[in-house]
């Protein structure tokens, strides 16, 4: 099906199911340890043995020898692999580093070798007895002192420009010129990169914890050097992603491998210092952001340029791009610069250069509505646009910004907060209150699906979506439900396997609109079916209560398959409305937070956001997304950063001790409020992706509130109380 045409009316319209707060579908699953995640399939593989990787000790350099000698003849071990007998690797097109290295290092903890052992215990004291000797060579590991040679990305986003800025800048009534810092930061999810792997004959199967199934079947094809359909994927059930899995990472090649020369599956997970070493990271930024306006606050003049750094081939960090869009201003320019740095790989991290830019940009509209003396909501309520500001006649589809401000600042009471920072007391504590937009493009991708109608009248819905805990088999459910006239109850979704047609897949928050829609397409040709099996018009048939209806007549749904089960398979595809509109979602985060008057410590006390996402598949599962976006936000704020020891060229925090994630005790009360909205431009079901916009615009929105509390302004993430209690009001 092609996706041309704005929306009409349709099937989803009814909501009967879409659009209500049903619980997740595979909850029981998850809550009774029925769900079937990557490492513990031993039903699919009994009696496999275990992997355990070697990462290297350097991040730079070359392997000059590995003697594994002893650790073949430690207790249990059945085989080890290495690049000098894992025979030729390629390297998939979503890799920047190889995921076996040798004899050539490409950052610290790469995998240079495999034990497999009877047990997990004997492989990793196994491998405790693999000597590698290396070579090591001189890197590159601190991004300031490589911003001078930063270079334009090659093959990446353009610098863009619109009308003069220097000219627009220089003659602005009031100015702002501010550099801005985010860190690197880590995924950190809950469940680690795992996988079990078996081959029979020159086929693989691997049961792995994985975003994207066909992206990464094809991945792992080119880096065996096997053909794409002797390789299957399966993961079903994922605990937690957020963009560290949108790849094949080495736990996945290095069971393969490891499995291959056993002659028995073989499991492997990552050890946690290896999450943060061997696999993708959110990079560090530096930003500078110039805004020039009017005496009354109108943008003329806006720039923000951005430093990155990632290994030789790698992209950037898109940290400039919600600045292309958000706010009006007829001179305009944004620039990208990569440095090559020798540090683990940098990738997408949930909201990738919305996350990391808005950090930045949102403080520095407050900085230029204080020099205005403009209430900071009503600086960007004044500065909001309708056009895409780089191309004034493409509108937006949908964009509702300034309702979003002003819903968020009534419920949130924004009229109580005090102008004057540092003013507000309440005993130990200075009280103040913050806001900041929120921005994030909305995407859409081709995703297909099969759906069968069986003989018990039961549908079932197939598809290699997966299922990162954002609520990927209910929406879906939910989906095929409206389209067939049932109850979600006679509804089975199977997800995550690549035997199944190939969907968006999750991540860059399109996963849900757009699996949704390939359910609806196929949905559409099953209906077609089950009319044309029972006799009747497809044009006039609906489905309702299980029943197709058409010319006065009810006929149970279940008659149609009567003779055998109904077989749908169809995806959407989409036309060129993302280019004639620009199609992006948007809110407003409000936080009020107190900090102590003597230590600096900083208390979040409340937390709102306004989303603007089009139609809310699910309002509960959606919620959950933006209370955990707001909750990573939060310590993206406040505590999350991998410390790089730019000597040895590897993060120093590599584990959950040393990596401060928020916990229960640090988030207070959080309010989600969804406004009514449809986008027919997106898709047939009108709706937007919404996990991401969640966190774009949280950090700021504590930075302005801990800015607002004390009367310090802090540039550089997180913000940790040795950068500003120095400076604090006096007691």
């Amino acid at each position: 099906m092609k996706f041309d045409t704005p929306a009409t009316t349709n099937p989803i319209d009814r909501l009967k199911v879409v659009g209500k707060p049903v619980d997740r579908i595979d909850g029981p699953f998850k809550a009774t340890g029925t769900a079937h995640y990557a490492y513990e399939r031993h039903d699919a593989a009994p009696k496999h043995a275990y992997g355990y990787i070697v990462g290297s000790s350097i991040p730079k350099g070359r392997v000059v020898s590995i003697d594994t000698s002893r650790a073949k003849r430690a207790p249990g071990v059945i085989a080890i692999v290495t690049a000098q007998n894992a025979g030729k690797l390629g390297k998939g097109k979503f890799n920047t580093a190889h995921l076996l290295g040798g004899p050539n290092i490409e950052h610290y903890h790469q995998a240079v070798a495999v034990v497999v052992a009877e047990t997990f215990e004997q492989a990793r004291a196994a491998a405790q007895l693999v000597h590698v000797d290396y070579a090591r060579a001189k890197g590159n590991f601190d991004l300031a002192a490589s911003k001078a040679t930063a270079e334009k990305p090659k093959g990446g986003k353009p610098d863009t420009a619109v009308g003069d800025f220097d000219a627009a800048f220089a003659d602005a009534a009031v100015k702002l010129d501010a550099t801005y810092t985010t860190p690197d930061q880590s995924h950190a999810m809950m469940e680690p990169h795992a996988t079990i792997a078996a081959w029979e004959g020159d086929k693989l199967t691997l049961w792995t914890s994985n975003q994207m199934v066909d992206w990464s079947r094809g991945d792992v094809a080119i880096t065996l050097g096997i053909p794409k359909e002797n390789v299957r994927l399966v993961s079903p059930y994922i605990g937690g992603g957020f963009g560290g899995k949108l790849f094949v990472r080495s736990d996945a090649i290095m069971a393969a491998l490891g499995a291959h020369a056993a002659g028995r599956p073989v499991a492997v997970t990552l050890q946690r210092p290896l999450i943060f070493n061997n696999t993708t990271h959110r990079p560090a930024t530096i930003q500078r952001i110039r805004i020039g306006t009017s005496k009354d606050g109108r943008i003329d003049a806006i720039a923000h340029e951005s430093w990155s750094g990632d290994l030789a081939g790698g992209d950037p960090e898109t940290a400039v791009s919600q600045t292309r869009l958000l706010y009006a201003g007829a001179n305009r320019m944004t620039a990208m610069r990569l440095a090559v740095l020798d540090l683990p790989e940098g990738n997408a991290m949930r909201a990738p250069g919305e996350a990391p830019g808005m950090m930045a940009l949102e403080i520095a509209i407050d900085e230029i509505a204080e020099k205005t003396d403009i209430d900071p909501v009503e600086f960007r309520i004044r500065n909001d646009t309708q056009v895409d500001p780089e191309k004034p006649s493409r509108p937006f589809s949908q964009r509702h910004f300034v309702e979003c401000m002003r819903t968020g600042a009534k419920q949130f009471g924004w009229e109580k907060r005090a102008s004057r920072p540092g003013s507000v007391r309440e005993g130990r504590w200075l009280k103040g209150m913050g806001v900041a937009s929120a921005f994030r493009n909305n995407l859409v991708m081709k995703s297909a699906a099969r759906v069968r109608l069986e003989r018990s009248g039961r549908l079932v819905v197939e598809t290699d979506m997966t299922d990162i805990g954002t609520g990927s088999y209910t929406i879906i459910g939910q989906t095929a439900a409206e389209m067939l006239g049932l109850p979600l109850d006679r509804v089975d979704v199977r997800l995550g396997d690549s035997t199944f047609p190939v969907s968006a897949g999750s991540g860059g928050q399109w996963g849900g609109n757009s699996s949704a829609a390939g359910v609806y397409a196929a949905c559409v040709k099953l209906r077609e079916a089950i009319a044309r099996k029972l006799g009747v018009d497809p044009s006039k048939a609906t489905f309702d209560g299980g029943q197709v209806v058409a010319d006065g007549k009810r006929v149970a749904l279940e008659r149609a398959a009567a003779d055998g089960d109904i077989v749908a398979e169809d995806g959407m595809e989409y036309g060129d409305l993302a280019k004639t509109h620009q199609q992006s979602t948007f809110g407003a985060h409000f936080v009020e937070v107190r900090v102590d008057a003597a230590t600096g410590e900083i208390r979040i006390d409340r937390m709102l956001a306004v989303c603007a996402a089009g139609r809310i598949l699910n309002p509960k599962t959606a919620r959950s997304q933006v209370i955990g976006a707001m909750t990573m936000g939060a310590g993206a704020a406040l505590m999350e950063e991998l410390v790089v020891d730019k000597r040895l060229g590897y993060f120093v925090n590599h584990d959950l001790a040393g990596y401060e994630v928020p916990v229960h005790a640090d988030i207070p009360r959080q309010e989600v409020v969804f406004l009514d909205e449809t986008d027919p431009m997106s898709s047939p079901l009108k709706a937007k992706g919404v996990g991401e916009l969640g966190i774009c615009g949280v950090a700021a929105a504590i930075a302005n509130a801990v800015y607002n509390a004390t009367g310090v302004r802090v540039r550089d993430y997180p913000i940790t109380l040795d950068k500003f209690i120095d400076k604090l009001p006096p007691v």
